[in-house]
């Protein structure tokens, strides 16, 4: 929808084709299980959401969404120990993901240059190994396959593209790609919050210890739209969750590194069943390395580079991926020549700011990769574990920090010289000693 937005202004029509049906408001669909688990966006993708819509942060916040300070409101347990509640330096966006993306969707299709060809599969590309002329689709319902023309065809199906399988049945060379799989599956639950936090609570996030032999373990804690929070509970091989109900709480208090997920549990209610994925890889196609590539083709997102979605940078990267797509058509105009290749190397950007981010900790997971960990790889960990470290203890450092975590800005911020040595010197203030929760939201939820 973000990628329709984007060409909306600068083309005549622009066609969205979606296999699914799309529900009129905040809806569950088949195409979309990962949103039963939690979802944020960062601010990077905050403001390219707003830059393609202007109006949809304050739709949100209509529809119940929240807007979280970053790290004020947040409770964190890192690798190297808890992170202090620092002043406000980013934020992000919390909400189910139906009622995310229906606020998205409402606002796209509100465009009369947007049409939506939904319950449509697209079963390959038109064109040849030099231009892509358009789509072959055919409805779900079984009618005959049809050409759908297009100036300019754009793969935003996420991590079931297929782009890779029609670009070879152009005539092209097969694609590099490099996937790190550190096993994780994932069990999620709503649940509604104590009576006296439902009407806001800390982001409450304990994650695992890289060093640590055992299987990492990680949950989250979001409070969502209406009083409720979202709990995504996880691990890798050997560790992961049970999809058994009775055992998500038992899980929280007692496999992750700190019981302070299952305690807050304890006082809420569930709402649903649990959630079970295991399609948590991370997979890079590396398009812009191809020694071809077609006039009037582009992959973005999820279909480009797909993460582990404990980081939190999926939905951050699309919507920078969308702006990007744009100022790119909108600098060299339609039909100029390379304009396709130049979208694609402009959305390697975000891309590889966020699979540097992912990998960085899930390459160390045992099986995670063929080879396992290169020397850049233990190189850049040994170094992003010292930032975290001093970030603890330093407001500055974890600072930028969330610079770049937040896709705000690039990681080129964290080998500043002035970065360099505070890292070098370590955390400015002790450890602490448990989770930064004040008395207050203690007694919110019934544990003091």
């Amino acid at each position: 929808m973000l990628a329709a937005a984007a060409l909306a202004g600068l083309a005549e029509r622009v066609v969205v084709v979606e296999r699914d049906v799309l529900p009129e408001g905040p809806e569950p669909r088949k195409g979309l299980p990962q949103a039963r688990h939690a979802h944020m966006l960062w601010s990077g993708g905050v403001r390219a959401l707003t830059e393609l819509l202007p109006g949809a942060t304050e739709a949100l916040w209509a529809a119940g969404a929240r807007r979280h300070p970053v790290t004020t409101d947040m409770v964190v347990m890192g690798p190297r120990g808890w992170f202090r509640r620092w002043p406000e330096s980013h934020h992000v966006i919390l909400a189910g993901r139906d009622l995310l993306d229906a606020t998205v969707r409402a606002q796209v299709l509100a465009d009369e240059r947007v049409e939506l060809l939904d319950g449509t599969e697209v079963l390959g590309l038109e064109g040849t190994a030099e231009a892509v002329t358009g789509v072959r689709v055919r409805s779900r319902e079984g009618d005959a396959v049809r050409v759908l023309r297009a100036g300019l065809v754009v793969d935003a199906t996420g991590r079931g593209s297929r782009a890779s399988r029609w670009l070879t049945e152009l005539g092209l060379p097969e694609v590099e790609r490099r996937e790190v799989d550190a096993g994780l599956a994932y069990a999620s639950r709503l649940y509604l919050a104590p009576e006296q936090a439902r009407s806001g609570y800390p982001i409450v996030n304990v994650q695992p210890d890289p060093r640590d032999a055992r299987p990492g373990r990680a949950g989250f804690l979001l409070p969502i739209e209406e009083g409720r929070w979202i709990v995504t509970l996880n691990g890798t091989r050997g560790g992961e969750p049970s999809a058994d109900a009775g055992d998500f709480v038992r899980f929280a208090r007692e496999e992750l590194r700190h019981p302070v997920i299952g305690e807050l549990l304890e006082r809420a209610e569930p709402l649903t069943d649990v959630s079970y994925t295991r399609a948590t890889l991370n997979r890079r196609h590396f398009y812009e390395r191809m020694p071809r590539w077609p006039e009037n083709f582009a992959v973005l997102g999820d279909a480009l580079a797909a993460y582990n979605p404990l980081y939190g940078h999926g939905l951050a990267v699309a919507a920078q991926s969308a702006v990007l797509l744009r100022d790119v058509v909108r600098r060299y105009g339609w039909g100029a020549a390379g304009l396709a290749r130049r979208v694609q190397r402009a959305v390697v950007r975000p891309a590889g700011a966020a699979w540097d981010l992912a990998i960085g900790q899930d390459v160390f997971y045992p099986g995670a990769t063929e080879g396992g960990p290169t020397v850049r790889d233990r190189v850049l960990s040994a170094y992003v574990g010292r930032l975290m470290l001093t970030a603890t203890g330093n407001g500055r450092i974890a600072r930028r920090v969330t610079d770049v975590t937040s896709l705000e800005r690039g990681a080129g911020v964290l080998l500043a010289p002035s970065v360099l040595l505070a890292a070098a010197a370590g955390p400015l203030k002790p450890p602490l000693s448990g989770p930064p929760l004040t008395g207050e939201e203690l007694k919110r939820v019934g544990l003091q």
